[in-house]
């Protein structure tokens, strides 16, 4: 393979090449580069670069290299970040005309602890306005698109990162999930999301929450092992992030032989049946590697996804505009209208959504002293039109506008980790996505599962024929 190709590899086979003198960190991002130079126009994944800086950077991990002494497990390796994610050299628009100029003057902690690794971050990616869309387009930077057909949406909030991962530009980017922000994009577009345990990845110097506890940093790649790689560089407890010192503490195996509760559906929601499908015989992959599937209903009581749910964004926006009204000024009419109706409630909604929140996650504890794992697909979707919020229609049903996301919401609410893999694709070659959902702490065996279930059900040879 030429260098101008390099921005084919996985991460494996970039750091194989830099060890063995066959690759450099340098012709490796000329070729990102250049693969983001002829995608960006059709796509839209990127708002901002740094190409001097990380080119700098490049020559210096080459260095290391030749001297035998790279820093970090990701010396090299281009990265972007999604733009929601502070990074000290990059601005932090959030999606938002309201925040065009912002520098946020601190970093994320995952940001800094992939940059110590060796990480080069090549930019940000596109988000739509406050990250609190299933889909990706804004209005200062417009929309973003699917690799796969650029006619269709890759979801959304981490839609820029998945797209530019998809497409080549990248073999590794940094998403946030706060409602399955990670796993459904990684799902529509073919790629591996990675959904931790709350705390599992610190938050510290974080742009102000929307989302209660709910949203946690993560990896998208093209592979479990490169997934696994990312997350075991960015994760880890500080002192300021208490959630973060209890999930450290809470790390816990899986047994040998899984009890494995498959949900199709949930409650009579509907699903694509080309996603149904799909999704069953990747559960039953999880059979032939020795576990017990059985497919059923999930015992929890999830009424609040109706009633509660979009309530706590908005009560997030009315936070988040009292704190910075000049925020307010210049955020799109229909968030500003958000926080007009998040700012009506009283106190006593918010400690019901908290208390239903709790109440879940007890549910939760008890359900997975039953069962080992929870499968479901990632989205009841299958990409809809790239400028439209949601898909009206689900299999012939109308639905709402989070009737594409009902399978990951709720995971999010209980803290639980989740891996987005890839299953069969559509017959029309549109991804699809199968959800792993382990009890909390088990990130690490979750993990474990998904290489193993990339071994018998591999992806890596699908590719968007951009």
């Amino acid at each position: 393979m030429s260098d101008s190709e390099a921005w084919r590899l996985d991460v494996g086979g970039l750091l194989a090449g830099f060890r063995a003198g066959r690759l450099t960190p340098s012709a490796v991002l000329e070729s990102c580069l250049g693969r983001i130079e002829q995608v960006q126009p059709r796509l839209n994944a990127f708002v901002a670069r740094r190409d001097d800086a990380a080119r700098a950077e490049a020559d210096a991990s080459g260095a290391r290299w030749r001297a035998g002494a790279p820093i970090g497990a990701l010396d090299g390796v281009p990265l972007a970040v999604k733009d929601n994610l502070p990074a000290a050299d990059l601005p932090t628009t959030w999606g938002s005309a309201a925040l065009a100029e912002y520098r946020a003057g601190y970093e994320e902690l995952a940001v800094t602890r992939a940059r110590a690794a060796g990480a080069i971050v090549v930019g940000k990616t596109n988000v739509p306005e406050f990250t609190l869309e299933g889909y990706t387009s804004n209005r200062l930077f417009g929309t973003t698109r699917n690799p796969w057909n650029p006619a269709l949406t890759p979801g959304g909030s981490s839609g820029g990162s998945v797209a530019a991962v998809a497409a080549g530009c990248v073999p590794l980017a940094l998403g946030t999930d706060g409602g399955g922000s990670i796993r459904r994009p990684a799902s529509h577009t073919g790629l591996v999301g990675f959904k931790p345990s709350i705390g599992s990845v610190a938050r510290e110097r974080m742009l102000p929450p929307l989302l209660l506890d709910f949203e946690v940093v993560g990896p998208i790649a093209r592979s479990v092992a490169d997934a696994r790689l990312l997350f075991d560089t960015v994760r880890g407890p500080t002192a300021g992030d208490r959630r973060s010192l209890a999930a450290h503490a809470a790390r816990k195996p899986l047994p040998g032989k899984l009890r494995v509760l498959y949900v199709p559906a949930l409650d009579d929601a509907a699903v694509d049946p080309q996603i149904a499908a799909s999704c069953r015989r990747a559960a039953m992959r999880l059979h032939e590697l020795g576990h017990r599937v059985h497919e059923g209903a999930l015992p929890l009581d999830l009424g609040f996804m109706t009633t509660q749910w979009p309530i706590v964004g908005q009560m997030g926006l009315a936070a988040l505009f009292e704190r910075h009204p000049d925020w307010r000024a210049g955020a799109s009419p229909k968030y500003v209208e958000m926080a007009r109706q998040g700012a009506a409630f009283a106190a006593p909604v918010l400690w019901n959504v908290i208390e239903t929140v709790e109440q879940l996650r007890r549910d939760v504890a008890m359900l997975f002293h039953q069962i080992d794992l929870v499968v479901t697909p990632s989205a009841a979707a299958l990409p809809w039109p790239a400028e439209d919020a949601f898909p009206p229609v689900i299999a012939g049903r109308p639905v709402g506008p989070r009737g594409h996301a009902i399978f990951t919401g709720w995971v999010n609410a209980a803290g639980l980790p989740a891996l987005a893999l890839p299953a069969e694709p559509s017959a029309d070659a549109l991804p699809i996505g199968i959800q792993l959902i382990g009890d909390y702490g088990t990130d690490d065996a979750l993990l474990d599962l998904g290489v193993a279930f990339e071994a018998v059900a591999p992806w890596a040879q699908r590719r968007p024929a951009l």
